[in-house]
């Protein structure tokens, strides 16, 4: 293993697309990372399958063990400190942090939600796009702080909405576009490229104005 991989740790709560995503691209070089651990607060998360099938180590920290979230992120802390995680990676994680856990690893928290933030924090993201009537939709990735859904992003991708779309049909095209762009910004973090300070992204040293929007020439970036 090279000693320069930065060692990312992956939380999950279910099946875990986005994470198989990060697995194939850290697996083919892509991503100069080494995945040390992928954290469930469920076993029956089917990501927990994929990390095993991909040699990755897993553990499961269930909240419904804990009597407070507080014990809960504690134990999830002591867990990341084993394995010595630099990078944080909420792929489907379905527990709200508290200001303690983010205030442990800030700025090396990633988060990817289902919409253009900051439209549409929050859940069922494709389900309030088609009801108010959005002609586009999409996903972002952005550093988690303690506001839910409002940390500084770093990248985003659109897709169109179609009148024939439904909620599956959406999220089906937006997820597409997740597992390229959250693959992208962990590159970028783990070749010190990105960064974040006083809720600002830094991106070559420089501070982003705006998220950077996806393109072709960034995907060839994981070819």
């Amino acid at each position: 293993m090279q000693n320069n991989l930065c060692n990312i740790a992956v939380l999950i709560s279910g099946n875990g697309s986005n994470l198989q995503s990060i697995i194939n691209h850290t697996q083919s070089g892509h991503i100069n990372a080494n995945i040390v651990c992928v954290i469930s607060n469920s076993a029956d998360s089917y990501g927990l399958a994929r990390a095993i099938q991909a040699d990755i180590p897993t553990q499961v920290v269930d909240h419904t063990h804990y009597a407070s979230r507080e014990e809960f992120e504690k134990e999830l802390v002591k867990t990341l400190k084993i394995y010595k995680s630099e990078l944080v990676i909420l792929a489907g994680f379905m527990r709200v942090l508290s200001d303690f856990f983010i205030n442990e690893y800030q700025g090396s928290i990633l988060n990817i939600h289902p919409s253009l933030i900051p439209e549409f924090p929050g859940l069922h993201t494709h389900q309030r796009a088609l009801k108010t009537g959005e002609t586009e939709h999409g996903c972002s990735v952005h550093f988690v702080t303690v506001n839910l859904d409002q940390g500084p992003v770093i990248i985003q991708a659109k897709v169109p909405v179609h009148d024939s779309d439904d909620p599956k049909t959406l999220a089906e095209r937006v997820l597409e576009k997740e597992h390229i762009i959250y693959p992208l910004a962990i590159k970028w973090f783990c070749q010190k490229k990105l960064s974040c300070k006083n809720e600002t992204v830094l991106f070559n040293d420089k501070s982003l104005d705006k998220p950077i929007m996806l393109t072709a020439a960034h995907e060839s970036e994981l070819q």
